[in-house]
């Protein structure tokens, strides 16, 4: 445990005075740790919240042996409205895992399978001339949903990825001259395989900056394998996603979203998170930093781990923790560095080691 976690406010920094917040984010009822005669105030009731998550955690174990870091990651991605790309081999189970995720959440869900002849108004909608009225009507493609599972998006070509560029910025289309927002919550889940080459086109920088996180799921151990074999040999001729229930609704999500943003974090932790993305800029292994935009990618992702772990307030953990998945995709290895074999998470977890953590 941190100090940040195990210390009093008065003598960690904090501001004793509560920032500005909706009532309904207050939590009425003190929230006691006794340490040692130490005590303070949760200014958030995160309670429900937590509860809410529990509950998808246990509904996604039901299928998905391990992964428990992806999982997390996934929830925090909801908390802080941030988009996800999913990479990982074939049979990693990245197509099931967002399919379940979706399943837990009481939301509009559809699913793009992206190909090398997609083109752009097979996502956005196209306008269609209605030969009674005698005009265009715009009807809308799959992108009009809460949830959006992009399957394999490096498979379609830049011009179909460049569509989704402003939907997953602004949450908003522009069609025609005419501007169409998105029903909120609105989130998007993106997989795609880094090894096959046949067919696929690479994303570009700008696309990927708009995911809050790139997870990669890696290979389960044996352990996990046998699990997995066990379950699939019990299942027999039973569907393994027909009794995953929802968990969560719109309205309930976008209530925890805002919660999350009044998260408290202090100045300190500011400015480490400030030095680690500078860092970045500065290294002689990148060649391409991260943006202002990972910045407060860190920051939101941070205030979800700490509402995950049932916490009012960030710590370098949380600021730790968050790091590597926004920034792998976000900075471009040195391609001397490359071919030595350095990847971009060993480079971030090194710069996030020689970075001082505030105290």
């Amino acid at each position: 445990m941190t100090e940040f976690e195990n210390s009093n406010p008065e003598t960690n920094g904090y501001n004793n005075e509560a920032p500005q917040q909706p009532d309904a984010l207050i939590n009425n009822e003190t929230a006691s740790v006794n340490d040692e005669n130490i005590n303070f105030q949760s200014r958030l009731d995160l309670a429900e919240l937590q509860q809410g998550i529990e509950a998808i955690r246990q509904e996604i174990s039901t299928v998905i042996v391990g992964q428990q870091k992806m999982i997390d990651r996934l929830l925090v991605a909801i908390l802080a409205n941030g988009h996800v790309l999913l990479e990982g081999v074939p049979g990693v189970a990245k197509t099931i895992t967002a399919k379940l995720l979706a399943r837990t959440l009481s939301l509009g869900f559809s699913r793009i399978q992206f190909t090398p002849d997609l083109m752009p108004s097979d996502i956005l909608g196209t306008s269609v001339f209605d030969l009674s009225k005698s005009t265009f009507d715009f009807k809308k493609g799959p992108i009009f949903s809460n949830f959006v599972l992009i399957d394999e998006i490096n498979r379609a070509p830049a011009k179909t990825q460049a569509a989704l560029f402003e939907v997953m910025e602004e949450r908003q289309i522009t069609v025609e001259g005419t501007c169409y927002e998105m029903e909120a919550p609105f989130l998007t889940i993106a997989t795609q395989n880094p090894i096959e080459q046949e067919g696929t086109y690479r994303l570009p920088e700008a696309q990927l900056d708009r995911f809050l996180f790139k997870i990669t799921i890696e290979y389960p151990n044996l352990e996990e394998e046998i699990s997995i074999l066990q379950r699939e040999n019990a299942l027999q001729e039973r569907n393994k996603l027909e009794n995953i229930k929802p968990v969560l609704n719109s309205e309930q999500i976008i209530k925890y979203q805002a919660l999350v943003k009044h998260i408290m974090v202090e100045p300190q932790l500011i400015q480490y998170i400030a030095r680690i993305v500078t860092n970045t800029r500065e290294n002689a292994f990148l060649y391409l930093g991260a943006s202002p935009r990972a910045s407060i990618a860190i920051l939101n992702a941070a205030k979800g781990y700490a509402a995950l772990r049932g916490r009012d307030f960030v710590t370098p953990e949380d600021i730790k923790e968050a790091a590597i998945p926004v920034l792998q995709h976000r900075v471009v290895v040195a391609p001397e560095r490359e071919m030595e074999g350095l990847t971009s998470q060993e480079i971030i977890k090194q710069i996030i080691d020689t970075v001082e953590i505030p105290r």
